[in-house]
């Protein structure tokens, strides 16, 4: 077999050290390997570094364990072509690895070119991936933290959430701060409804009627104190990726064009793609690697659906979010789209399908860069009657007729 890359070497990386092994030409031919050990502390990996550069390494390869490999990645990248390989397809490379040291393995698959890359961004690109990535743990936080705090209501019959759409209003803040500081009266506590929830105060009346003690008002400060640490913090990343974004502020502006698609979407667009949409081959490559595209298996001839593709998760909850969105906008594409595929496949399959033609319009629209431009809620309808009007020509002309197309006015 070819020798694709001359000075290559293969990494395994742990959590406290990481195995490398260098291959390169033997003068009279052959190929050599040498294997070392170093820690995974700044100052081992920057002797790895410099050990693999008087070798005269131009490409290092290793596999995405877990988090670890981001030190040592971010440690070689700037002196040599690093590539992160995707553990699947090293299994899925027969040979000896059971049999060979994980970093020779890689090193020998890597110097006969068996291996393709997986997408790391460039540093800045990480950077803001990890703010808004951060961002919705934190969101996830909120609504973790409010859905604790409505169950412990509950067990005091306070049904604050059956009449307010949820606990965290600023009316049902005012009642329970109220509470909390000792009011008991629900007619007191009633009065504190703002705005629409004031139509509601007899319904208001009867859920602030319970059994609310001491214990209850303990944990509900306490609820209510980490509910806010998790809001002002997400003011704080608010700003801070909005700092970060700001090179990317025209890319973000065309994304908010798409029906469904917020600030907060946009942004996690350009942190998980980079917002070069020449990385991706085409916008169904692009679909596949965020896992939104449906997987198919293939086998003499036969192709079946094989389940949910696996992608990066967090561009696809973001856009899945965006579609439901869509969806219930008016006289659109892509609720048009959703609505149409609900009937037959249910809203779940419906809002992937729309998540999916969300990514597909990013990526023309940020290669070309230019806003959205919808088809039309009719344009399904249009494709389907010239599909079905191609299918019955075909047929009577199968059938020895000749076939006139004289479309009405």
């Amino acid at each position: 077999m070819d020798v694709m890359f001359e000075r290559v070497a293969g990494l395994d990386i742990g959590k406290k050290s990481v195995t490398v092994c260098v291959r390169t030409p033997w003068p009279d031919g052959g190929r050599h390997g040498e294997t070392r050990t170093f820690r995974t502390m700044t100052r081992s990996l920057e002797l790895m570094r410099d050990w693999l550069v008087g070798q005269g390494v131009t490409l290092a390869a290793m596999e995405s364990t877990s988090t670890y490999w981001k030190p040592v990645f971010y440690a070689l990248e700037e002196r040599m072509e690093c590539w992160l390989l995707n553990a699947a397809h090293m299994k899925a490379v027969p040979g000896r690895k059971t049999d060979v040291k994980d970093s020779e393995w890689i090193a020998q698959l890597l110097e006969h070119g068996l291996l393709r890359p997986s997408f790391v961004p460039p540093p800045p690109i990480r950077r803001l991936r990890l703010l808004t990535r951060y961002r919705v743990q934190l969101m996830g936080d909120r609504t973790r933290d409010a859905g604790r705090l409505e169950k412990m209501l509950e067990d005091a019959s306070i049904k604050i959430s059956s009449v307010a759409s949820s606990v965290t209003t600023v009316s049902a803040r005012a009642m329970l701060a109220s509470l909390i500081a000792g009011e008991a009266d629900p007619e007191v506590l009633a009065q504190l409804a703002k705005g629409k929830m004031r139509s509601k105060i007899p319904d208001l009346v009867e859920a602030l009627t319970g059994h609310f003690d001491a214990d209850h008002a303990r944990l509900a400060a306490a609820m209510l104190g980490r509910l806010d640490r998790v809001e002002a913090a997400l003011v704080s990343m608010d700003e801070a990726i909005a700092a970060a974004s700001r090179p990317w502020a025209r890319q973000i502006q065309l994304l908010q064009t798409i029906p469904g698609v917020g600030l907060k979407t946009a942004q996690v667009i350009i942190a998980e793609t980079g917002g070069d949409m020449s990385r991706f081959p085409s916008a169904a490559h692009l679909a596949a690697w965020a896992g939104v595209a449906p997987a198919i298996h293939e086998s003499a001839g036969r192709r079946t659906p094989a389940g949910a593709r696996h992608g990066n998760k967090w561009l696809t909850s973001a856009l899945v979010e965006a579609a439901a969105s869509a969806a219930r906008s008016k006289n659109t594409y892509l609720a048009a789209q959703q609505a149409r595929i609900a009937s037959r496949r249910g809203a779940r399959r419906a809002q992937v399908a729309g998540a999916h033609s969300i990514l597909d319009s990013a990526y023309y629209m940020l290669e070309r860069n230019e806003p959205y431009r919808d088809l039309g809620p009719e344009w399904l309808h249009r494709r389907y009657d010239q599909a079905q009007t191609r299918r019955l020509v075909t047929q009577l002309e199968r059938l020895g007729h000749t076939v006139v197309i004289d479309p009405a006015a």
